[in-house]
């Protein structure tokens, strides 16, 4: 089996997968961990899942937190035995990058294009749902041409609860309408629809943008992942599918290729 960890700046998401398959995954907070600690946490989800140090052969790393990736690659060799595969400048990735620095590409956001160019085989831009909001465009030869960031949905939320005095925090999902007749109802329609209406926005603007250096005629297909891909996503009409496991396979086929 391999252990792949994806280290976001909210949440690692750690998976056990076969034969490029996600056999088991958990999610934690990413914070500041001793070696011990995370070796330990990380002993006591196989565990429960019994699953032992032994059943794995290989251990493949994307973080976008550098403070932490010490303590991942040191509890590997401690507890697992194994050295990690850390993606990053050097690892083979099969993929192009054609942006102005390829070296300030977020090592995620190359793990998912990777995965979902590999699947799709065809032009698509990649949002993934995250402490930021990315979209990522692959061409039709499987280039990486660059993307968009935008604030997460929750960053957005908490700008709002912390920069209004009168407003109060509450819990967002998705409204049956915009108009709201009460304080709450109206927040929770501004945040909802309106973060739909931003990624909308954004997504359809990048499938035009590929579109035209495509020739104009090829179809564009967009796909989302991420903690609140099934929450957001699925309300986006430019979103044809959601792929919580997108991430975790992009790492099994680096891992695969740089052997």
């Amino acid at each position: 089996m391999l252990l792949v960890v994806d280290v976001g700046n909210t949440n690692t998401v750690i998976g056990a997968m076969c034969d490029g398959l996600v056999e088991f995954r958990w999610r934690i907070s990413t914070k500041s961990r001793t070696t011990d600690e995370l070796g330990m946490l990380l002993l006591e989800l196989l565990r429960f899942e019994s699953l032992a140090p032994s059943d794995f052969s290989g251990v493949c790393v994307s973080c976008v937190v550098p403070s932490v990736l010490y303590a991942i690659e040191k509890a590997s060799r401690r507890y697992l035995n194994l050295e990690a595969l850390v993606i990053g400048k050097g690892i083979r990735t099969g993929m192009r990058v054609r942006t102005d620095n390829p070296r300030e590409v977020g090592a995620d956001r190359i793990v998912n294009a990777v995965a979902a160019f590999q699947r799709y085989q065809s032009p698509l831009v990649v949002i993934d749902f995250g402490t930021a909001t990315t979209l990522d465009c692959v061409n039709s030869s499987g280039d990486y041409l660059g993307g968009a960031i935008a604030p997460g949905f929750r960053i957005s939320a908490e700008a709002l609860f912390d920069s209004t005095a009168k407003l109060p925090k509450v819990e967002v999902d998705q409204t049956t309408t915009v108009i709201g007749k009460n304080t709450i109802h109206s927040m929770q329609a501004g945040l909802f629809w309106g973060y739909v209406g931003l990624v909308e926005g954004l997504a359809a603007r990048c499938k035009k943008e590929l579109q035209d250096l495509e020739g104009g005629t090829i179809s564009v297909r967009c796909i989302a992942t991420g903690g609140l891909a099934n929450l957001i996503g699925k309300a986006c009409s430019e979103i044809e599918a959601i792929d919580d496991y997108l991430t975790l396979r992009g790492l099994w086929i680096l891992f695969e290729l740089n052997q």
